[in-house]
């Protein structure tokens, strides 16, 4: 058995570091952390310098069993989670866990390939414990703020509640900004447009109305609109002035996690959560068959856009001989990194440029062909020279107006020929010009008045929160997907397409705790809370120093705030009345969503479920089969369900489906395509005569039989574009 133990966090990893090292390591998983504050109590002794009161997590006893044997028989243990504060805090865990007498040791490598790993055990060191109480103070703050906020909103709205010193500052930036959208007033405004031609041209090209005598003019009404085109009845348009300039369009730094989340939202319309996930599994890498099991890209949790020379000078090699000295800067492009950057991290990278996207075609799943090519391009694009556009802006004069035209070309494409970026708003588009001369007439192909009205404010997006939330130092690159992934778990914030709406929960309850908590909900305080977790892991400011400072205040607010927050009824009031004892139902609101109760409770414990669209679901006339009492609706977070009246003696339960209005297209099967939901709460289509027939997909059935084979047709839906395809798969496909 090899002498020495590597123990690092997923099972991937461990098989992959074994291949590197051949037999003179052991490597074991720890599957994340194993030891942790317990869930059931406070476990922070405030009185004794806010000391934690660790135990081992619940199921991970059999885990650190089989590290201390494995330890035990090893003269030398490295511990390698991920190279973050959270990787510090589980390798310190794991070190008290283990045998004390054990030599141990600390190693980290921000890319899973042999290389980094053998230079990685070549260098270890010791834990470093700022980073490790940077954690720490993380975490107890965490747990101060949620375990003694979260009773009081029991107690004043609902149980279940929970508060969270990022979580709760997220829901409001959200909050605010609906509230904003509602106090929007839509204004209404015109445009004019000419369309004209110059002699010979076949196309027209179009030009804005700017201005009147001098003076930028704005047409408020139609009435207006009206008065300018009576006044350009006749008139001659003339080129009055024509500007030409030459300008560079940079490329982009590589992705740091803040914006490969966003532009994997903008790009795909994946979540944080599920864009976090799929890098990981590049992270920790895919068999290569030549190459053996392999890391494919950096470590993804990072705010730093460094690059190492040995990748630059990777990469400027494969430019130049891919797309030749001219796409090739000088010298290495440096891109700056923020202040409060971990700048010990790399940026996201692959690990290796010359495993192009198109090589991993057959190796990668959609998901990660797709965040992988991402990753990529943006790398290769970052060390590209600038593309050159030649812009143009001509002025035309239709007395007493001024007309104004705008175009570009690319001249050079630079870093563009490999990578654009998206953008949140869409820019303002500009088309080709004709050449033009200063003096030149026009003809006027047509003029098209349009009426507009002013925008309300935009919902925040994933992609646009985790912008906002980085601008403002609130929170850090291991947070942004499960700070979005807890506000819409707990009901206060819901997906709206790809929008973030908040609930009447959600604003509810971020109107309670700004009131009572304005310190802890304060933008400004979380940034700052921020900026002092980073001094702590830099070794300047004590982490204790720190608890104290912030629990004292803390504490006075709390006790303020139980005394003095409102009660808090979630109910709206509704038409109809408890047949069981008379009194009026109203809406309230439970996890799951809403449903009907009788406000006569606790005296009556009638309750109604309501679907999606608020209406009322039939009481059920099933009769449970096992027990012989009736069947109740209820709800869960996968949907309604049948539930025997006799639990917990009975614990019978029916999946209530629901129908699409298509059957299974299996031979002989007769089954009904019904909707489910996974447990990842993604909804799929499948058989209702599961598990004899075990037809299933992602896309939505439809009532319209394919015109080629008969076979009903599914809706696929992208961003841009709805098509209807054949289900089985017969070829026939027509775009809407």
């Amino acid at each position: 058995m090899p002498a020495n133990l590597i123990i690092v966090e997923s099972p991937a990893k461990a098989k992959t570091l074994e291949k590197f090292l051949g037999g003179a390591y052991s490597v074991r998983a720890s599957g994340g952390h194993v030891i942790d504050l317990p869930v059931k109590s406070l476990a922070v002794d405030v009185d004794n310098g806010f000391k934690p009161l660790y135990a081992p997590i619940k199921g991970k006893e059999k885990v650190i069993k089989d590290l201390k044997a494995a330890a035990k028989s090893s003269k030398l243990v490295l511990l390698a989670p991920d190279p973050d504060r959270e990787g510090e805090a589980i390798a310190w865990h794991i070190a008290g866990a283990i045998d004390p007498k054990i030599k141990v040791k600390r190693i980290e490598f921000h890319e899973i390939t042999k290389e980094a790993v053998l230079e990685a055990v070549r260098n270890p060191r010791h834990i470093d414990m700022n980073r490790v109480n940077a954690q720490q103070a993380r975490r107890i703050l965490d747990r101060l703020v949620g375990y003694k906020i979260s009773p009081i909103l029991w107690k004043k709205v609902r149980k279940g509640l929970s508060a969270g010193r990022v979580q709760s500052v997220a829901v409001r930036l959200i909050v605010e900004k609906e509230k904003e959208i509602q106090r929007f007033t839509a204004q209404e405004y015109w445009s004019i447009t000419a369309f004209l031609k110059k002699d010979g041209a076949l196309e027209p090209f179009s030009a804005a109305v700017h201005s009147k005598d001098g003076a930028q003019i704005k047409i408020e009404t139609k009435e207006a609109a009206d008065r300018v085109l009576k006044d350009l009845e006749g008139a001659v348009f003339e080129v009055s002035e024509v500007r030409k300039k030459e300008q560079k369009r940079h490329p982009y730094a590589p992705f740091i996690t803040s914006t490969l989340q966003q532009e994997a939202f903008r790009k795909f319309g994946y979540p944080a959560k599920r864009t976090m996930s799929i890098a990981q599994r590049l992270y920790e890498g895919m068999d290569l068959k030549d190459k053996g099991h392999v890391g494919l890209i950096t470590y993804m949790r990072t705010d730093s856009v460094r690059i190492a020379d040995s990748a630059l000078s990777e990469v400027r090699k494969f430019i130049a001989q891919k797309y030749s000295e001219k796409y090739l800067p000088q010298a290495p492009r440096v891109y700056k990194t923020k202040k409060s950057a971990q700048d010990a991290h790399e940026a996201i990278r692959p690990t290796s440029v010359l495993r192009d996207p198109g090589s991993l075609k057959n190796i990668l799943s959609q998901d990660q062909l797709k965040i992988y090519g991402l990753i990529w391009k943006r790398f290769v694009a970052s060390q590209m020279e600038s593309a050159v556009l030649d812009q143009t802006s001509a002025d035309i004069k239709a007395e007493p107006y001024l007309f104004r035209a705008m175009g570009s070309v690319i001249k050079f494409d630079g870093f563009l020929t490999v990578y654009e970026e998206s953008r949140d708003e869409e820019e303002e588009k500009t088309g080709l010009l004709p050449e033009l001369n200063k003096g030149e007439k026009l003809t006027l192909d047509r003029i098209e008045p349009k009426q507009h009205f002013t925008q309300p404010p935009a919902r925040y997006t994933e992609a646009t929160l985790v912008k906002v939330l980085e601008e403002k130092g609130i929170g850090r690159p291991s947070t942004y997907a499960p700070i979005i992934g807890t506000i819409i778990d707990r009901g206060y914030v819901v997906r709206d397409g790809r929008a973030l709406k908040p609930t009447e929960l959600g604003i509810i309850t971020n109107g309670l705790l700004v009131k009572h908590f304005p310190t802890v909900l304060d933008i400004k305080f979380t940034a700052h809370m921020e900026d002092e977790l980073d001094e702590i892991a830099e070794g300047k400011i004590d982490w204790v120093a720190v608890m104290e400072e912030f629990y004292s205040p803390f504490k006075e607010t709390l006790e303020k705030a139980a005394k003095e927050m409102p009660k808090v009824k979630m109910e709206e009031k509704t038409d109809e009345v408890c047949e069981k004892c008379g009194s009026p139902m109203v809406v309230r609101q439970s996890r799951y969503g809403s449903f009907l109760a009788c406000s006569a409770f606790p005296k009556c414990k009638n309750t109604k479920d309501l679907d999606s669209k608020g209406a009322i679901v039939p009481e059920s006339k099933e009769v449970c089969k096992k027990c012989g009492k009736p069947m109740k609706v209820k709800r869960s977070r996968f949907g309604s369900f049948l539930a025997c009246t006799g639990y917990p003696k009975c614990k019978n339960i029916v999946s209530i489906l629901n129908k699409t209005g298509v059957k299974c297209p299996e031979k002989d099967c007769g089954g009904d395509i019904v909707e489910k939901r996974t447990r990842k709460d993604r909804t799929f289509f499948a058989c209702s005569n599961y598990p004899k027939c075990k037809f299933a997909t992602w896309h939505k059935p439809i009532a319209e039989n394919c015109p080629d084979c008969g076979a009903f047709l599914v809706e696929k839906r992208t961003k841009s574009s709805v098509t209807k395809e054949c289900s089985k798969k017969c070829g026939y496909k027509t775009q809407e």
